[in-house]
């Protein structure tokens, strides 16, 4: 290749690449696959191999992908890089691998274990106790995700033996049963999935609220030692043997070998057995166990010379796709589903993937009859990669301008790559949102679970969510499956519904784009339904975390008739429409609250329930502009900084007395 050609590609491949990382590492929604992701990087470090004259700082090759770019939390600086491994795709890779060890160990010994496809992390324990938790980042800032580290349940919060210090380094992952009732939900809340498991650990991680965090149900297997005070270690299989006495969650099925093609043959095994583990995994990796070793044989600017990531390659079949069709979501939302003949990938029988939208099925010309590769995303959801050859006389697929499930008119928005519904009571919306209405974080109606929704809708009893409430004990109890006492149980449930505040029936009407907080924050502005249905755009935008989409959302839902008459279901039924400002005074007005450790009496939820009744803030972590910190007992890393940067510290005793004084 020409120098000014391979310069250009070079350049392309760069711009690609970055992009790339920005969409997995800092924004959790690839658009590649990581099988694609490898071959541009690839093809990048053979160009720069072939003309090492163009390598510069700040390509890809020379650094690690992710970055702490969001602000969502406060930045940790690494002390040992958390750098990552250079990845081979081929036997004849591990073997060249083998042989450089070889060039300078006598008798390398190697551990083989299986590649986590999740979000990397540092744990750090003082003394025993876990005091920080950070994302990788860009290998030497990460961010401190401590909060929600603390909701992983495998992770000890104390370890039996208190070592000065110890810092581990693991996998978040996302198991894939967790990872499948995840998707089933956003699905059925006509939310974007998550792609595959690795980008729902990374997003599950880093919300802001670990209330978010504790429900996605995550795991983590520590892999390595990056920093240990008071205790000798001399080899990789014993640090990990160590760690698992101290009942950290180790990495499965590691194991030593002296004879490479026994390594080899462990990678293969692993490789094969891939689906048959409870997580993900994209490859398996191989190291050196003596850590004097390591040392002889040193690393590069960005790999270490004595381990190596062997990546499997994606299992794709093609098949022929029989049809097309439409699925009509909560919010009324149309998505296409491929439907082709069966095929087995990653172990299971697979005959459907879901085609996302009509701009997802133009890019990839896609008709019904064509020839199509499909391949696993993450080895769990189907996806359709490409078309290869069209059938013949087949013509362009373009999604309905009828709704398949109630036949009214379907429209298309400017900033929205779906098409809806027009027909707010269509028949297919009707079992998703009478589903939301009685979820946990709306109206939480126990006992009413979709399997028992599809049974009321089908049997003609409830065609709103309304309905529930005019439901009697007479039409239940004839009911297949429902038993008098869960009858008893799911009446006393909706009885009880019906004092909940105005803000979780705001929520449980499922208006596009009004999520918990915004519900909360418009019933707070307005306090009763009637003021919110008689608000114009101006007034909703104008509330401070509303926006103009938000707004027009709620005034284009009360606009219509039949919210109307919904709403006035409720009014009859007894339902509670109004909502109380919980701000009970201003005397904490202006001051920003931490909260950190166990307080001997208060949950943190009620501590911050009454700081912000009395018109104070709670932030999540410490800086300059906190006026308190409330600590309890197991403190960690928050306790720290605000002692460093001399931010007063509240035990309870004296927040109690802080409130009691403010208040009268």
């Amino acid at each position: 290749m020409e120098y000014s050609v391979a310069q250009k590609r070079i350049e392309t491949l760069k711009t690609q690449i970055n992009y790339h990382n920005n969409r997995y590492y800092n924004m959790d929604d690839p658009e590649i696959s990581d099988y694609e992701y490898d071959m541009l990087m690839n093809e990048l470090k053979q160009l720069e191999k072939d003309f090492p004259e163009l390598i510069t700082p700040d390509s890809p090759t020379q650094r690690v992908g992710g970055q702490a770019l969001l602000n969502l939390f406060e930045k940790v600086t690494h002390t040992v890089q958390m750098g990552s491994l250079q990845d081979v795709f081929d036997q004849s890779e591990l073997i060249g691998f083998a042989q450089r060890c070889h060039e300078k160990i006598t008798q390398p010994e190697f551990v083989v274990e299986p590649k986590i496809d999740g979000l990397s992390v540092s744990l750090e324990y003082r003394d025993g106790v876990l005091v920080r938790g950070s994302t990788r980042g860009d290998g030497f800032i990460g961010e401190d995700v401590t909060a929600n580290i603390l909701t992983i349940r495998s992770i000890p919060h104390k370890l039996p033996q208190a070592i000065p210090f110890l810092e581990v380094r693991g996998e978040v992952y996302m198991p894939k049963s967790s990872f499948l009732e995840l998707v089933e939900k956003q699905e059925l809340n006509d939310e974007q999935p998550f792609k595959n498991p690795r980008n729902a650990a990374a997003g599950s991680l880093r919300q802001k609220d670990p209330k978010i965090t504790a429900q996605r149900k995550l795991d983590i297997f520590i892999f390595n030692i990056q920093q240990i005070e008071g205790v000798t270690l001399t080899s990789h299989k014993q640090s990990l043997d160590f760690l698992k006495e101290m009942g950290l969650p180790v990495i499965p099925s590691y194991r030593t070998f002296t004879d490479i093609h026994d390594a080899l043959a462990e990678i293969d095994a692993i490789g094969e057995n891939r689906n048959a583990y409870a997580f993900d995994i994209d490859g398996a990796v191989i190291k050196i166990n003596s850590f004097a070793d390591r040392e002889l044989l040193g690393s590069t600017a960005k790999f270490p010379k004595w381990a190596v990531a062997f990546k499997y390659p994606p299992e794709e079949k093609e098949t022929t796709l029989l049809n097309i069709e439409i699925n009509v979501g909560r919010t009324g939302a149309l998505t296409p589903t491929a439907v082709f003949e069966p095929i087995i990938l990653a172990g299971t029988t697979v005959s459907r993937a879901v085609l996302h939208n009509q701009d997802f099925i133009d890019e990839k010309g896609i008709r019904i009859g064509d020839r199509i590769l499909v391949r696993k995303a993450g080895e769990i959801i189907p996806e359709v990669v490409a078309s290869l050859s069209h059938a013949p006389n087949s013509v362009p697929y373009h999604i309905p301008d009828i709704c398949p499930s109630c036949g009214s008119v379907v429209v298309k928005s400017a900033d929205e790559a779906v098409f809806r519904c027009t027909n707010p009571e269509c028949p297919a919306t009707l079992l998703r949102n009478i589903i939301h209405f009685a979820s946990r974080q709306a109206m939480n109606i126990d006992g009413l679970g979709p399997a028992v929704v599809k049974l009321l809708v089908e049997n003609n009893h409830i065609a709103s969510s309304a309905d529930l409430y005019y439901l009697n004990r007479d039409e239940l109890t004839d009911l297949e499956r429902m038993g008098e006492k869960s009858v008893d149980n799911l009446l006393y449930s909706i009885e009880q519904s019906k004092s909940n505040d105005l803000s979780r029936l705001l929520f449980g009407l499922g208006i596009r784009n009004v999520g918990q907080k915004a519900a909360a924050l418009i019933c707070e502005k307005f306090h009763t339904i009637d003021a919110i249905m008689s608000a114009d755009v101006e007034e909703i935008s104008a509330i401070n975390g509303i926006g103009p989409i938000i707004a027009e959302s709620v005034t284009s839902y009360f606009a219509q008739p039949q919210s109307h008459s919904l709403i006035e279901q409720f009014r009859r039924a007894g339902v509670n429409l109004t909502s109380e400002s919980k701000q009970k005074g201003n005397a904490l007005e202006g001051l920003t609250f931490v909260l950190t450790g166990t307080l001997p009496t208060y949950t943190r939820d009620q501590a911050k329930e009454i700081i912000e009744s009395l018109g104070g803030k709670v932030s999540g972590s410490v800086s300059k502009k906190t006026s308190y910190v409330l600590a309890g007992e197991d403190a960690g890393s928050k306790l720290t900084k605000a002692q460093t940067l001399g931010i007063p510290v509240l035990d309870e005793e004296a927040f109690r007395q802080m409130i009691s004084q403010e208040e009268a």
